[in-house]
C-alpha cells in the first residue's frame, strides 16, 4: 500500500506539516515527518524532544525506545499520541521532564483526534508559535516520503 504524501498532512495549526528530524530519521514512515496514515495504529503524530525521564517511562510501559539505533535523550522523535498523553497524565507538574516538549508545527493534526487538546499541546510547546505555522524544523531539503518497507516497528 502506498503512503499518503507528507505535503498533504497538516499540523495542529492546519498548515503544512513541518519536517521534524532526519537524524535520527523519525516518523512512522521513517521520512522525517510525524505524519500518520492508515497503517499507523499507534498514531505517531506528536513531535517531541526526548528526555531521559520519558525514555524511562516509555520503557516501563513496554516500549524501550533506546533499542532504536541512535535514539537517546535530546533526540527529536515522533511519539505515539497515547504514550505522550499517558506521560502527561503521570506528570507531577507542567515542568515535569517525563513529558517531552512538543514542536507544534511538526505535530500532525491527527493528535487532536486522539485525546489531546490544542491547549494541552500548547502547555508543552517547545517553540513559540510562528506566524504562518509551517516550514521545516530541520535545515535540510525535504525528502520523498517512504514506502511501507520503511514503516516503524515499535511495540505499544
Amino acid at each position: 500500500m502506498a503512503t499518503k504524501p507528507s505535503n498533504h498532512n497538516l499540523n495542529v495549526f492546519r498548515k503544512p506539516l513541518a519536517l521534524f528530524s532526519q537524524s535520527p530519521m523519525t516518523g512512522f514512515y521513517r521520512d522525517g515527518y510525524c505524519r500518520t496514515g492508515p497503517e499507523d495504529g499507534g498514531n505517531h503524530a506528536v513531535a517531541g524532544l526526548l528526555t531521559k525521564e520519558f525514555l524511562d517511562f516509555s520503557a516501563s510501559r513496554g516500549n524501550n525506545l533506546r533499542s532504536v539505533p541512535g535514539l537517546k535523550e535530546g533526540c527529536k522523535w515522533c511519539l505515539c499520541t497515547a504514550r505522550w498523553k499517558e506521560a502527561m497524565e503521570a506528570a507531577k507538574t507542567n515542568e515535569d521532564p517525563v513529558v517531552p516538549k512538543v514542536f507544534l508545527h511538526a505535530t500532525d493534526e491527527s493528535a487532536l483526534n486522539n485525546g489531546v487538546t490544542m491547549d494541552t499541546l500548547k502547555k508543552y510547546a517547545a517553540e513559540p508559535e510562528a506566524p504562518g505555522g509551517g516550514g521545516s524544523l530541520e535545515k535540510k531539503a525535504p525528502i520523498t516520503p517512504g514506502t511501507k518497507e520503511g514503516i516503524a516497528k515499535e511495540t505499544h
